[in-house]
């Protein structure tokens, strides 16, 4: 994929995340006011990391990543025929693997609930994972539908998929919820059943486009396919490396639980604030480069690999780093104006359990960006056996700190420990991955990578502290005036931000005009004609 081609690439993707994102976030306001850090909510959390899990094992995850390159292989060398036949005989291996596992796992569910006792935490987390298992189904079809439309150079209607969950979702909080439930507990039920009925409606948002592209699902379920078992072969090692970090964020939630009642919720709301400018930017340059390495390995472009890896890890470097100092300056304002509104169960106690979990995700940005750019070219390397090996050590480690974090920090600050594991192993896990890398294509310029690092954080320094005073001075002389609290935080943290990009901008065209101009030269590709 040439480099106009793939910054515009990249700004649909991002457009459709962003608003996917946006979304999300407003559903997590109404969450935040409707359910605070209750047990409701962190049982609802905990329960919904299940399916997340097997949408990013096999959906977007493993198989998806094992998939995409020999797609591309087969509709490159063997026809568009070839590649429907094959799309049908994965989709239809998927769906009844899926299919089985989710009854046995609704079935587990139901005759653990009538056979153990568990305490007040755990038992309301089995009703509502029980409901929201199918939902694992529809969102791993839909993300294999995903990965064939984006080969294709389709990455409107695969990025606004997503959109169809947070508008379910919000219409759920809005009308539904307060309509038929009249506790806590009722309502989270209602808002399970609507989730899993969001899934099947991303699915079949996606399937005339799949047609359009000659690709109609048929029920083809043959492992006699020599690319099948490519498919498996490769998805194996990729599973068991990402299932074991997936699976890892999962026993983290459930870890959280033995904290407190808000644990889980106070780290999912944090969570949405990180994932927010991660998925603009980060996910969605991930999504682009794995179609994009594959063609490339498909051409034998080694100098051509290498040159977009750098260029993407020096522009997430760029975005990701300001975007980091940012939250964690602005932490405790930007938590209280996006989720502590007046009336709701997001009180002051909510507040400070969110903002301690924020600042130590916030360098969580950095790291996650630069895994989502590493990691795609191993597979479309079609080597998943490394990324394998690497994360087992971090999530090894990931789980050991997650346990010291439990046992040994306060109460109060334990949460904020499992969010700091997380970074610190996925920082490991990056580093390691990186020197393979090299190894094997050859330095893609890491010098230049580190120098823009280096000088994206000077930058992002002046930022942090001329944003972090606008917003203190202006929130204390507004709050003197007596206005609206709601008003205040707005005015303040919006002056801040905008200071602080000011800031950053005019620091980094001081400090080296190269990386300035990266900045420039993609937001000109981006509005450019496609190559």
């Amino acid at each position: 994929m040439k480099p106009l081609r793939l910054f515009r690439s990249t700004a649909i993707v991002s457009a459709g995340t962003a608003l996917s994102r946006v979304l999300g976030f407003v559903r997590e306001v109404l969450m935040a006011w409707l359910f605070g850090t209750s047990l409701a909510k962190s049982a609802f959390d905990v329960a919904f990391r299940i399916p997340n899990l097997f949408r990013r094992l096999l959906g977007e995850g493993a198989l998806s990543a094992a998939f995409v390159p020999i797609f591309a292989e087969t509709l490159k060398r063997e026809g568009p025929e070839e590649a429907a036949r094959l799309l049908s005989r994965v989709a239809t291996l998927l769906g009844a693997v899926l299919t089985v596992v989710t009854g046995l796992g609704i079935a587990a569910i139901w005759w653990i609930e009538h056979t153990w006792e568990f305490g007040e935490r755990m038992a309301a987390v089995l009703p509502l994972l029980r409901i929201m298992l199918p939902y694992a189904l529809f969102i791993c079809l839909s993300a294999l539908s995903m990965g064939v439309l984006n080969t294709f150079g389709y990455f409107a209607v695969p990025a606004l998929a997503p959109v169809l969950l947070n508008l379910v979702w919000t219409a759920a909080l809005l009308w539904v919820c307060p309509r038929l439930g009249g506790t806590a507990d009722e309502q989270i039920y209602w808002l399970a059943w609507c989730i899993t009925g969001a899934g099947l409606l991303q699915l079949a948002a996606q399937l005339p486009m799949l047609r359009m592209c000659g690709m109609r699902l048929r029920l083809q379920l043959q492992l006699g396919d020599a690319r099948v078992r490519r498919v498996l072969l490769l998805t194996g090692p990729a599973a068991l490396g990402m299932g074991v970090h997936q699976l890892n964020t999962v026993v983290s939630g459930f870890l959280a639980l033995f904290i407190g009642d808000w644990a889980p919720a106070a780290l999912t709301y944090a969570e949405r604030l990180i994932y927010l400018p991660l998925g603009i930017i980060a996910t969605a340059l991930g999504t682009v480069l794995l179609p994009a390495f594959s063609h490339q390995v498909a051409a034998d472009q080694q100098d051509a690999m290498r040159s977009t890896l750098c260029r993407s890890l020096r522009a997430v470097l760029l975005a990701m780093i300001p975007a980091a100092m940012g939250l964690f300056v602005l932490a405790d304002p930007i938590v209280r104006l996006s989720y502590a509104w007046r009336g709701g169960l997001f009180d002051a106690e909510s507040t400070v359990q969110t903002v301690r979990a924020v600042a130590f995700y916030a360098p969580g940005l950095v790291v996650f960006s630069i895994y989502k750019v590493i990691v795609p070219v191993f597979y479309a390397l079609k080597d998943t056996a490394t990324p394998v090996r690497v994360g087992l050590w971090a999530v090894g480690l990931n789980f050991l700190l997650n346990i010291g974090a439990v046992l040994w920090w306060p109460t109060q600050w334990a949460h904020a420990g499992l969010a700091l594991a997380t970074v610190v192993a996925s920082a490991i896990n990056c580093f390691v991955l990186a020197r393979i890398l090299t190894r094997r294509l050859g330095d893609p310029g890491w010098r230049l990578v580190r120098t823009s690092g280096m000088r994206a954080l000077v930058a992002a320094s002046g930022m942090g502290v001329a944003a972090w005073q606008t917003q203190h001075v202006l929130a204390t002389q507004l709050a003197a005036r007596a206005l609206n609290e709601k008003l205040i935080e707005t005015i303040s943290v919006g002056a801040a931000i905008a200071v602080g990009i000011t800031v950053y901008v005019v620091v980094l065209a001081l400090v080296s005009r190269d990386e300035l101009g990266l900045i420039v030269r993609a937001r000109r590709k981006r509005a450019g004609p496609s190559a």
